[in-house]
């Protein structure tokens, strides 16, 4: 095991350069490949983005592969988009063709991999753009689902007054497509019971249990806030949500990516902001995978099962454990009740969390943030300079100084299990 904090085990960063979304995780050929927004030979965003590739066993760890399109060919540009694989044919990739003239109002534009390892695209043609009388500020992120009746392309997008909206294309045959009006809206105005934005980035529909669940990147030009989802029906190209929800917080996440398992089991993965190389030569990380199960009008996330997979050594109701400095550590904390009060500290205060209240508070280096419980557990992975928190009520991400001590501290009312990973 790397004793090396500076850079996470088990989250995926770039041997080098700037990156953000992570886009089309999928399994394939007995192995997830992950594609990702990436500038290569400098730690800022920029909009002359690629898709980098990186491919691993388990989702946890990764090998960093060529880039798999560039720009070039009427790109100046290659943005956010995602993978399906129709029966019986090649794979199909749409990703947001820009130009430097206007980065906000992109096209879908479709490849196709050259062979089995997906190494390599080659660009066909722009296959979705913004329809003639349609006014919008930002349109952007192709998902394409196949929703049982045809395959849909959704668009996200924002109205000038204020309202979030994703667009929606159909197909039969995934190269010609056809617009067919909003999926769903909602003002900037609405913030009950949780603000949506103005302009939805990201927007993807899929079903999860008996229910359809919209997941959206809530932007405003031009901040990033957090992902929300909404959980509700679906019929047509319209989506009708019975309830709305607000699944990350802290400094962190965005950009959440849906995908399915090897075992088809629903999850997101994310873009993690400010989880930097402290040398300078890479910036950014991308997130555990989240398994997704709803609980009643709630999405509730947790950390994907090949996590447990990967714990080495463990102990139950540990109260003052020491592990081995620069390993990964999963701590699961579970309260007396929902009125007791519990900490837990790792590191030299490099995290401290308080469960209080109904709710979880998480100091590092980059602050103190704060999220519901909705329940007893609370589980925290940190990663060298990354920490994730997960509870019934949300996740929650911050970067974290690098701390060479991983003494890990319980206090109060709670029982732990401490694990290593590897």
């Amino acid at each position: 095991m790397s004793n090396d904090l500076t850079r996470p085990l088990l989250h995926f960063t770039a041997r080098e350069g700037w990156i953000n979304d992570p886009l089309g995780l999928t399994y394939h050929e007995g192995q997830y490949h992950l594609f990702f927004q990436f500038v290569p030979g400098q730690t800022e965003w920029g909009p002359n983005q690629r898709w980098g590739h990186a491919t691993s066993p388990d989702g946890l760890h990764w090998t960093e592969g060529p880039v798999a399109l560039e720009p070039g060919d009427g790109d100046d540009g290659v943005w956010s988009g995602s993978i399906v694989r129709p029966d019986g044919e090649p794979a199909a990739l749409f990703y947001t063709t820009v130009q430097l003239d206007d980065v906000q109002i992109g096209k879908a534009r479709i490849a196709r991999p050259a062979d089995a390892t997906w190494n390599t695209w080659t660009k066909g043609a722009v296959v979705a753009e913004l329809p003639p009388g349609v006014d919008v500020v930002a349109f952007r992120d192709p998902y394409v689902f196949h929703d049982g009746t045809t395959w849909r392309m959704l668009m996200g997008a924002g109205l000038p007054d204020g309202t979030a909206t994703a667009l929606t294309f159909a197909s039969e045959d995934l190269q010609e497509w056809r617009y067919d009006g909003f999926l769903a809206e909602r003002h900037r105005d609405e913030t009950t019971p949780v603000w949506m934005g103005a302009v939805w980035e990201c927007p993807q529909l899929f079903r999860l249990g008996d229910k359809w669940v919209l997941t959206v990147s809530v932007w405003e030009p031009f901040v990033p806030y957090y992902e929300g989802y909404a959980i509700g029906t679906y019929e047509d190209g319209r989506f009708t949500a019975e309830s709305w929800g607000r699944l990350s917080y802290g400094p962190s996440y965005y950009a959440g990516s849906a995908f399915e398992d090897r075992d088809g089991e629903r999850g997101l993965i994310y873009w993690l902001r400010d989880v930097d190389g402290p040398a300078g030569t890479w910036a950014s990380a991308h997130s555990l995978p989240h398994h997704l199960a709803l609980a009643g009008d709630r999405v509730v996330a947790s950390p994907h099962p090949s996590l447990t997979k990967a714990r080495t050594a463990g102990s139950t109701d540990v109260r003052d454990s020491s592990v081995d400095a620069g390993s990964t550590v999963d701590v699961t904390m579970t309260l007396d009740g929902p009125g007791s009060r519990a900490t837990l500290t790792i590191g030299d205060d490099a995290v401290r969390v308080v469960a209080a209240a109904a709710e979880v508070t998480v100091s590092t280096s980059a602050g103190t943030f704060t999220m519901p419980i909705d329940g007893v557990d609370v589980r925290v992975v940190l990663d060298g300079p990354v920490v994730e928190v997960f509870t019934a009520g949300g996740v929650l991400a911050a970067p974290v100084a690098v701390d060479r001590d991983n003494h890990v501290t319980v206090e109060g009312g709670a029982s732990a299990d401490v694990w290593t990973l590897s």
